[in-house]
């Protein structure tokens, strides 16, 4: 059986197999991938329905000159580890062949198959078949197969050969889909796969008796050799191989001799702390509660974990790569705390280790590090060369066959052309969870496209059939496997990235197998605050450790206050800004709420959080004694480590009972809630409470376990909130800078970033072949506009320029010697115009129409002193070569030279068309900027550029039109409604100024405007 998890080269999913099986009255059944995909779900899947589970695999052997097609099973345990190495070797080698000498070394443990339908390129099969009988021994077979009940030309001769041999046959049959009918859509499948369109080929394809035969087909098929079934049976019934059951392989981390994990582990987390308080006495609570931690850790055997943890934390600090403060629950740990794995003091923030590690439900500890996502490779490569290459991979993740993507494929398969394909693409909705069948039945579109054509009607079979098949595989964004001992031992793995191998087993089966992963993220943000940090240096600055900044900062406050957070990680959406302006934060615990609160359910509390805070509303208390807990959260429940405290000084839980409790309620199971209850009233009762308080609060708590989130990941997130509000309220052209830099090539998020950092009074500077990088720079107190930022400027371009500002600076005044430096080869016309275009060449102080002018000269001087000929620029005219001169040509007007910087650009930078005609309108009442905060219904006068006109024809058949309007501060879509429209259908012409009034109204929360009234000429 080849299975779906065989990436396009089977169609059989599991969910359909085995009620085929067990149909049948199946009694074994063997897997036989390319590669081990897949294997533990088939096994679970056979073993629940009772079948017999055959671990095998397919390859391809290395025979002579000739590769052949071997089918190798698993006999013993032996063999089980030898397939796991076959497959790994296989998956590992650039031709994914195997060796013979290989297989001579694996072939122990193992029972080979060679099929008579794989023989037929091979012209001396009986030496092949003669030298794995003497490899095999009594364990290999050769496989007669009837596909479809078709014996093959060439069975009458191999089959008297063997015979003569006295080797073992057995009937067989390889399984690609699973009933005939589903014969044309695995030949679909496999076109997805190869790349190939569907001819007439492919339809009398030699596969198509390939499916899983009935056990009646079966039967017929080898009536008249029922000798060979009964062969096939013991074969497979031979085969005992089972994936074991595997305890957790935690991996070691090289002690000193003398030392052990665990002392090692108490020495570095007393140490840290003491680091942490600067040498000083560890107050009491602290070390208490240090030495609590590390006896629950060194009991459940994770010594070895936070040792390997906080070895590759310091390597990162070593090597000045930006970690994030921590993330998720490890946050709540002060070993994690003390090792400088997290950042975050949990006692100080009321953090609980329970909620990370529960003595009272053994799991494996799990922390999260974010890493700067430029530089997360090089921490992965460190780890796998101190633990072993063999001992470290990164795990596979597999993409399935989305409605879309289907739909695509299967349509290219078919053949049908690129705008069919975009049609189809547009008729399935873009939202999650969409499927084929969903689609139909919400697109009328789709069903009147389906009924045009039968082979519309038959492309949709095909992609139901296909929908949801894996399709291909890629690496998990995160997680690391790190062993005790080689990986092939345990998992089967494949050649991954840069050096570091690749699981064949996807998460949840590498966890089934007792491995531990680790999660090595990489957070864009810490990119940002990294390249903040080296801006804010390079440009004279101090160099911040994140660690020191003060987090009391006024000034920090105040732009938070204010809802100034664009740019700001978590704090960025529209909703966030109000939230902030609403809570008015004064305190680093005020961002921790607010970013814990706003998430759909809790978001209802914001506004109670706020007016509670400000003193408006009174702080009402569920019972006296949650006081101390909710004190912080003005009585709103918000942390689950509230609800978790809450049920320990209430109810007298443990900590970690307490931690047990909140998991079930969240779980809303109503069985357990009314156990867990009578749990929690019973102790409320035993620690003097009343009944009715301990009901009272339960059911607060059933109410909060939902909505309540993890403090510590709320916590150590809104440290690189505050991080970053931080640098945007101290050092705000760093900070846009660094923005912008990340920002290139999205011209919306530029022109929001570029006007909002204008309006806080810093200079732009228009990019500069002299003085701009690849990215926007800080410089004289503003930003320079960066050159990757130009459209159609290759980044070798830019490379090429940075060299020469390195080697030979002077070229860059002159374009005719820039022209000569650069050769005609990079010289390119259409490149200098967008430089010329976007003012990146007017340090050489002449006209942009000049510049435009001269190209072709440059170009012609440059072929004419090709740098073959090894002439010095600089001695070019001692040569009597002469220097061209610039051509003489009238100055570009402002309005044509503004109209190319946006070309250039995506949007104007020296200035804006629309600033120098404001003084013409004196009524003008309103930007695109003062939209945001007015309300619906408002009345509103405008002038701005237009940047798009859309024309549409309205029910009646009368036109109307939908006009993108831009000023200095954004733009705004206005409807132009028929009895409008006819009157100025003409005057609406890109880039002409347009004054407008109207009604401000909003669509999906953003401004239109309903236009009553429109003028293009000026008015003084």
């Amino acid at each position: 059986m080849h299975t779906s998890a065989d990436l396009l080269k089977s169609t059989i999913r599991l969910e359909q197999l085995i009620p085929f099986l067990q149909e049948q009255k199946t009694q074994a059944c063997a897997i036989v991938n390319t590669k081990l995909y897949g294997l533990l779900p088939f096994c679970k899947a056979m073993q629940q329905a009772n079948i017999h589970a055959v671990i095998g695999l397919s390859i391809n052997v290395q025979w002579h000159d000739k590769t052949f097609p071997l089918v190798l099973y698993a006999q013993s345990q032996d063999g089980y580890q030898h397939l796991l190495k076959i497959s790994s070797a296989v998956s590992i080698r650039e031709d994914e062949v195997l060796p013979w000498k290989w297989l001579e070394g694996y072939a122990a443990g193992c029972l080979a198959l060679l099929s008579s339908d794989d023989i037929g390129d091979v012209e001396d099969w009986q030496a092949l078949v003669t030298a794995l009988a003497q490899l095999f021994q009594h364990h290999f077979y050769m496989g007669i197969t009837r596909p479809g009940g078709v014996a093959q030309a060439n069975e009458k001769e191999l089959v008297g050969w063997c015979e003569g041999q006295t080797i073992p046959l057995v009937a067989v049959q390889s399984c690609y889909f699973l009933r005939p009918e589903d014969h044309f859509a695995y030949e679909v499948a496999r076109g997805i796969d190869t790349g190939d369109k569907l001819g007439d080929t492919m339809l009398t394809a030699n596969l198509q008796g390939y499916y899983s035969p009935t056990a009646q087909e079966w039967q017929s098929w080898f009536a008249d050799r029922p000798e060979w079934l009964e062969s096939c049976r013991q074969m497979l019934a031979s085969c005992h191989a089972i994936i074991p059951e595997m305890s957790v392989q935690m991996p070691k981390f090289p002690v000193p001799v003398g030392d052990t994990s665990e002392s090692l582990l108490v020495k570095e987390a007393f140490a840290g702390l003491e680091e942490r308080f600067n040498q000083m006495d560890i107050p009491n609570g602290y070390r208490e509660r240090l030495q609590y931690e590390l006896e629950i850790i060194c009991s459940m055997g994770f010594a070895d974990y936070f040792l390997v943890v906080a070895d590759f934390m310091r390597f990162a600090k070593d090597n000045r790569i930006l970690t994030g403060p921590g993330r998720g629950s490890s946050a709540g740990s002060l070993v994690a705390y003390s090792l400088a794995i997290t950042q975050v003091d949990p006692l100080v923030y009321g953090l609980l280790f329970e909620r990370f590690l529960n003595p009272e439900r053994i799991s494996l500890p799990d922390i999260d590090i974010d890493f700067v996502d430029s530089k997360r490779h090089q921490v992965i490569q460190y780890v796998a060369q101190k633990y072993g290459k063999a001992n470290v991979a990164q795990i596979i993740t597999f993409g399935t066959l989305s409605a879309k993507a289907v739909a695509r494929d299967v349509a290219r398969v078919f053949g049908f052309g690129a705008e069919t394909l975009e049609k189809i693409s547009k008729m399935i909705p873009n939202k999650p969870g969409i499927t084929l069948q969903k689609a139909l039945e919400e697109s009328y579109d789709l069903q009147g496209w389906l009924s045009e054509d039968d082979q519309h009607q038959r492309w949709y079979e095909v992609a139901l059939k296909l929908e949801g098949l894996p399709r291909n595989s890629s690496t998990h964004a995160a997680g690391v496997v790190i062993a005790p001992s080689p990986l092939v031992n345990t998992v089967p793995i494949e050649d991954g990235h840069e050096g570091i191998y690749c699981t064949q087993w996807p998460m949840g089966d590498i966890e089934a197998c007792g491995l531990v992963k680790m999660d090595f993220l990489g957070l864009r943000n810490l990119t940002i605050l990294e390249q903040m940090r080296w801006s804010i240096y390079k440009t004279g600055g101090p160099w911040i450790d994140f660690e020191r900044i003060p987090m009391h900062d006024e000034k920090t406050f105040q732009l938070l206050q204010k809802g100034d957070t664009s740019g700001i990680f978590q704090l960025e959406s529209e909703g966030m800004k109000q939230a902030l302006r609403d809570i008015h934060p004064t305190h680093f615990l005020d961002i921790v709420a607010v970013n814990a609160l706003y998430r759909p359910g809790p978001m209802e509390f914001i506004p109670v959080y706020a007016r509670r805070k400000a003193g408006k509303e009174m702080v009402v208390m569920p019972h006296p004694v949650l006081e101390p807990i909710l004190q912080e959260t003005f009585g709103v429940i918000v942390y689950q480590e509230q609800i978790i405290k809450i049920a320990s000084v209430l109810a007298g839980f443990s900590m970690g009972q307490a931690d047990l409790l909140r998991r079930a309620v969240s779980k809303k199971n109503r069985q357990v809630l009314e156990e867990q209850q009578v749990t929690f009233v019973q102790g409320a009762l035993k620690q003097g409470y009343d009944q009715h308080v301990a009901t009272d609060v339960y059911e607060l708590i059933v109410r909060f376990a939902d909505y309540g989130f993890p403090k510590s990941h709320a916590v150590a997130y809104s440290v690189i909130s505050y991080q970053m509000a931080y640098l945007k309220a101290h050092f705000p052209q760093s900070f846009y800078a660094a923005l912008l830099s990340n920002a290139t090539g999205n011209i919306d998020k530029i022109q929001q970033l570029v006007q909002e950092a204008k309006d806080k009074g810093i200079p732009f500077y228009p990019p500069s072949l002299k003085d701009s990088t690849k990215y926007f720079t800080v410089q004289q107190e503003g930003i320079r506009y960066s050159l990757s930022g130009i459209k159609g400027v290759p980044h070798t371009f830019i490379e090429n320029i940075n060299t020469l500002r390195q080697t030979n600076p002077q070229v860059l005044h002159n374009l005719f010697d820039l022209a000569v430096a650069l050769s005609a080869q990079h010289f390119k016309p259409k490149v200098i115009e967008s430089l010329i275009y976007a003012g990146a060449l007017d340090y050489l102080e002449k006209d942009r129409a000049v510049l435009i002018m001269t190209i072709d000269a440059a170009l012609k001087h440059a072929e004419l002193l090709r740098p073959t000929e090894d002439i010095d620029i600089s001695t070019a005219t001692a040569f009597n070569f002469g220097k061209p001169k610039y051509m003489q040509v009238d100055d570009m007007p402002q309005k044509e030279k503004l109209i190319h910087e946006k070309e250039s650009l995506g949007f104007y930078i020296s200035a804006h068309p629309v600033t120098q005609e404001r003084s013409y309108w004196a009524d003008v009442n309103s930007t695109c900027r003062e939209l945001k905060q007015m309300r619906d219904g408002t009345y509103v006068k405008m002038i701005g550029v237009i940047e798009d006109v859309k024309k549409i024809r309205t029910k009646k058949g009368e036109q109307m039109a939908f006009v993108q309007l831009q000023d200095e501060h954004g733009s705004v879509s206005v409807t132009l409604f028929p009895q409008v429209y006819q009157f100025v259908q003409d005057l609406l012409i890109d880039d002409e100024i347009m004054f407008i009034e109207g009604t401000l109204e909003r669509r999906f929360g953003k401004p239109q405007i309903k236009v009553k009234h429109v003028q293009t000429t000026k008015k003084v």
